[in-house]
């Protein structure tokens, strides 16, 4: 019995140095790509862009986020607005600022069209087959646009690259709810997104991203996605499978909700982690190892076992410099002062660890998803199914 435990706690140990790596590619990754300088092109045309923007209701920061497309210094493009209903409470705001900014090719799409489950697709579907530019680009409707990150983003996008993407960040604002937000933006999620770039493995993320439309032409258009809640991962895969590469943009994506919340942030984490159950079973057992605390406690009792090392003294130092290099790459990717205290990030950081395997197991109890109004039910391998949203008596 000794010899199994032995093996067991070769293998803890080997998969928690496999994760010290993660850390440090990450932090180098994120050294390396992010914020650097953006010069103009230089005598070289420029691509046209058509950027789709579906969008759902009202929330206080919407006016100024969508504002920013509309002063983004770069020449060819077009904005195409795509709403579900046209009684939309945001629809009115969307036509202000296209009347205030005429110069600005600008369209609206109204009504959709059902071409899946997805509703995002369904709601992008109609100004999808009406861009005329050769590069698309798909942005949620929370986020800033910095003026220079179109033109960073076609920079990047060279012969043998088919997606460009940012890293998912959010802006300076107060608050323990954003606190937690952008520390787990910063740290545990730009973690593996930056080590999965650098691995080219698939890790794009719909949120804010540009594609050659032609290799979405190529299998269908955006409709061939519609029958997968995870769209962006599915497309990624689409075209890394044909031998194109995927880039992570210099400028992380800045999301700029009106509004934020523990519950809301609790929830939005649940659902992603039953779309990467669903996508990639092995992540069942993979994402709640790879956690901090659960990690650091398997590793410990393995280097007892393995070397009699104290438990104790390993785990608490294990902890410190987990937190230390989380710190640094929040560093990074911030490109400035934090907008809260050491000790602030001290305890949100403890509370999105805590926290971090609780809400997998919440999401792993209940695999139904709930997406604004509507409740899905997913089969492995991705694929989606609307269901009738339980009533409550």
């Amino acid at each position: 019995m000794f010899y199994v435990y032995y093996v067991l706690a070769v293998i803890f140990i080997i998969f928690w140095c496999s994760l010290w790596i993660l850390h440090l590619v990450a932090i180098f990754q994120a050294k390396v790509k992010f914020h650097r300088k953006i010069d103009p092109f230089h005598g070289i045309p420029y691509d046209g862009v058509s950027i789709l923007k579906p969008l759902k209701g009202l929330d206080a920061n919407l006016y100024h986020n969508l504002e920013t497309f509309f002063t983004m210094q770069y020449p060819i493009f077009e904005l195409l607005f795509c709403f579900e209903d046209g009684a939309d409470s945001a629809l009115p705001l969307v036509n202000n600022l296209i009347e205030k900014y005429p110069d600005v090719d600008a369209k609206v799409f109204v009504g959709g069209s059902l071409v899946g489950v997805n509703p995002k697709i369904n709601n992008m579907q109609p100004g999808y087959v009406a861009a005329k530019y050769n590069f698309v680009m798909i942005s949620d409707s929370s986020l800033r646009m910095k003026e220079e990150t179109l033109t960073d983003m076609v920079q990047l996008m060279d012969e043998d690259v088919g997606i460009v993407h940012q890293l998912p960040f959010v802006c300076d604002k107060e608050g323990f709810a954003a606190t937690l937000e952008k520390i787990y933006f910063g740290t545990a999620h730009a973690r593996v997104y930056l080590f999965a770039d650098f691995m080219q493995v698939n890790c794009h993320t719909g949120m804010s991203t540009l594609i050659r439309k032609r290799l979405l032409d190529d299998v269908g258009g955006l409709q061939a996605f519609g029958c997968y809640l995870a769209e962006d991962f599915f497309m990624g895969k689409s075209i890394m499978d044909r031998g194109y590469r995927t880039k992570v943009s210099s400028l992380p994506a800045l999301q700029n909700p009106g509004g934020s919340s523990v519950k809301v942030f609790r929830e939005r984490l649940k659902r992603w982690t039953k779309l990467r159950c669903a996508m990639a079973p092995h992540t069942i057992i993979l994402e709640p190892l790879s956690e901090c605390l659960i990690l650091g406690a398997f590793t410990a009792w393995a280097v007892y076992v393995a070397f009699m090392w104290d438990p104790i003294v390993f785990y608490l130092v294990h902890v410190l410099f987990w937190f230390l290099l989380d710190y640094i790459l929040l560093s990074i990717i911030q490109n400035g002062s934090l907008p809260f205290s050491k000790l602030y990030f001290v305890i949100g950081w403890l509370y999105r660890e805590i926290n971090g395997p609780l809400i997998f197991l919440s999401a792993f109890w209940d695999p139904t998803i709930r997406w604004r109004s509507r409740v899905y039910r997913l089969q492995m391998g991705g694929i989606a199914e609307e269901i009738s949203p339980k009533l409550k008596l």
